[in-house]
């Protein structure tokens, strides 16, 4: 694999779209198709049936990564910024690795890695191909979906001709060479469609955010912003910094939520857009836009400058991004919204994610776009998720921000554990076992499980609702799906990678799901033998009943503590109901059963009836010493559980203190009774 970006031939790009959906319904690698349900939002004239999509970023580079988020439900498109350095030029400015997302994220560039003409022809590309997909596949209203340009970082950039036929070109495709490939493409794979290919729209965007350097001049930011409105005739969002908040406020922030580690000066606090600044020449440009009629507002975030002191990535300088932006971002949107009272538009990207996204959009913030998080394990899929969140509630034109939900949002990020670095390290995600010579991978939480449990595979069954087949997968090395399923100490969880970036797999509820779902179909599969008349069976586990005995009988009736400097808990009501319990079921396993118990059956009839009972009443009591015992010997050792290899047992010696001096005791009685 290479880590340039090759553009893919649109009639390649085309087959493969259409080879993988009809074969397995699937678009590069997005399993389950987003289809619109009629709502939308209005946005530059046009409309958006989402109000999410993928920020400019490398997930937006390509016609694929376009193509992919459009399947995920994306319907807002940030598409990655252009400049006028491009190509091989950017790239030698820019070491590689320049992307970090293992936690809060790093990057070094956003800015597109292809040339300008090559980023214009994806764009149009991925533009021709959504028209035509959401209509063949029924996907959503082919006018259900909005092109953003971003563009930077000065304003003799932008005029220059490379830069300006790319603004041209996203504005009226018709006279692009790409445009015309692209609809002969279409036309030969759907024929049927052709009429429709050829009306569609040439005009791939009408807006644009405007990209600002670190250190542009507040004049600089004015003059590319109203040439944009003026000349261009866009619909203009401005990206915003957080340095606009000021170096003590995001110091304090970070530092206070776990990330003091994160090294960044004040410089360019002092050289970025100043708050004074910042707030004229955002009302000289929405009084602008709105005398041309067109729309303004303010894109949070960019980028936040830090430095690089681990080896994070090659720069001494990077840009922080993901979770740990998300509070500084927050806090900006709250001081701009309280600014223009709730009336400046707000776009919002800087920590954007599941577990915030319903929040934002109902304080009236959106678009949203997200980078970071769709970088990370499960892709476009988690773009899906939060589309679904957010569908159900309602939608309306925009009319404001809720300033005091954005500043309750803004307070709650600072402890939310969502954002909050965790104090405590993170369990390792590395395998405790050698992985072996033939495989080449072993899932962590498949790792962390004791009987290795083939978790992703049952996981992945239940996924696609076939929990009968997930349940007989369980039970080949698991015959307590149930039990498990409900108390387990679940390890597995403690190595799920998505530990380190919100929270993991629900393991656990899984397997009772499979356990609860899959119970009959499981139970029908099973071919029972054929009965054997007039024979009685009894299975006899000592153990499991003066145990529950006790237990309940404790919980019942307990009152008097047994020895409660040892183990607070043990009462003689508990104790009693043990010893009356379990003599009365061997009583009734003796007298009822034909295959009786060897030990019960030899005692009862080498003793006698009177002294079998006297021998079991020894060996229970015996079995509660035995536990006393190992609990004495943990408080005297000051620990909770004597070990750790039976996880969720407390160790060897819990399971078995009860019976180490029964076994020996047992064996000898049996000796004597034999032998006398």
């Amino acid at each position: 694999m290479s880590e340039k970006m090759y553009p893919i031939p649109f009639k390649s790009l085309m087959n493969w779209v259409v080879t993988e959906y009809a074969n397995s319904g699937e678009i590069f690698g997005v399993r389950k198709a987003y289809h619109a349900t009629g709502k939308s939002l209005p946005i530059f004239g046009e409309r958006i049936e989402t109000p999410f999509g993928p920020a400019a970023g490398p997930n937006s580079q390509l016609a694929q990564n376009i193509i992919a988020a459009y399947m995920a439900g994306a319907r807002f498109f940030e598409v990655k910024t252009v400049q006028k350095m491009d190509g091989e030029e950017l790239a030698a400015c820019v070491p590689r690795p320049c992307i970090l997302a293992n936690d809060e994220g790093y990057n070094q560039e956003w800015s597109t890695e292809l040339t300008v003409p090559q980023a214009m022809d994806e764009y149009i590309k991925a533009w021709c191909a959504l028209k035509v997909l959401s209509k063949v596949y029924g996907f959503g209203d082919p006018n259900g979906f909005v092109f953003n340009m971003s563009v930077g970082y000065d304003l003799e950039g932008i005029k220059g001709d490379k830069v300006n036929t790319y603004i041209e070109g996203m504005k009226d495709a018709t006279k692009t060479a790409i445009f015309g490939e692209c609809k002969a493409v279409l036309k030969e794979l759907f024929p049927e469609e052709r009429d429709y290919i050829d009306a569609i729209d040439p005009r791939v965007s009408r807006s644009v955010t405007v990209s600002t350097l670190h250190g542009c001049p507040p004049d600089e930011i004015e003059r590319i912003a109203s040439y944009l409105i003026t000349e261009k005739h866009l619909h203009t969002f401005v990206k915003c910094n957080p340095t606009i908040l000021g170096y003590e406020t995001a110091r304090r922030i970070l530092d206070g939520m776990g990330y003091d580690y994160i090294v960044f000066d004040d410089h360019h606090f002092r050289e970025d857009l100043q708050w004074a600044d910042a707030v004229p020449m955002f009302e000289r440009l929405q009084a602008l836009a709105d005398s041309k009629g067109l729309e303004f507002g303010l894109k949070l975030s960019n980028t936040f400058p830090v430095d690089t002191t681990r080896g994070e990535l090659p720069n001494n300088e990077m840009y922080m991004s993901g979770r740990s932006l998300f509070p500084l971002t927050i806090e900006m949107c709250h001081r701009i919204s309280r600014q223009f009272k709730g009336k400046m538009r707000i776009s919002f990207a800087g920590g954007a994610e599941y577990f915030n996204c319903d929040k934002l959009f109902a304080a009236g913030i959106w678009p949203i776009t997200v980078a970071t998080t769709i970088l990370k394990p499960g892709g476009y899929n988690r773009l899906l998720q939060m589309v679904e969140k957010v569908e159900p509630m309602p939608y309306k034109p925009f009319d404001g921000t809720d300033t005091q939900a954005i500043c309750d949002m803004s307070t709650a990020s600072h402890t939310d554990v969502h954002h909050v670095k965790p104090i405590k390290p993170l369990p390792s995600r590395k395998s405790e076992k050698n992985v072996p010579w033939i495989d080449c991978f072993t899932a962590p939480c498949k790792g962390g499980c004791p009987i290795a449990q083939d978790i992703p595979e049952y996981m992945e069954l239940c996924n696609k609702g076939l929990y009968g087949p997930a349940l007989k997968l369980i039970t080949e090395k698991n015959p307590l799906p149930f039990l498990t399923g409900t108390i387990c100490a679940h390890r597995c969880q403690t190595k799920c990678s998505r530990n380190f970036y919100d929270e993991s797999v629900r393991i656990r509820d899984t397997k009772l799901l499979a356990a609860q779902k899959g119970y009959n179909a499981l139970m029908a599969s099973i071919k029972l033998p054929e009965r054997v008349a007039g024979k009685k069976v009894a299975i006899i586990g000592g153990g499991p009943t003066g145990i529950a005995a006790a237990y309940f009988c404790g919980r019942a009736w307990g009152k008097h503590k047994l020895c409660p400097a040892i183990s607070p808990k043990k009462t003689w009501e508990g104790v009693i109901g043990a010893y009356v319990i379990v003599i009365v079921f061997f009583l009734l396993c003796y007298w009822f059963c034909d295959q009786k118990v060897v030990f019960t059956n030899f005692i009862f009839e080498r003793a006698g009836f009177g002294w079998g009972v006297v021998i079991l009443a020894i060996l229970i009591a015996l079995s509660i010493a035995g536990d006393l015992f190992e609990s004495m010997l943990k408080r005297l050792a000051g620990i909770k559980d004597s070990s750790n290899l039976l996880p969720g047992h407390g160790g060897f010696f819990d399971r078995m203190d009860s019976s180490m001096p029964v076994i020996p005791a047992a064996t000898w009685m049996m000796l004597a009774v034999l032998l006398f």
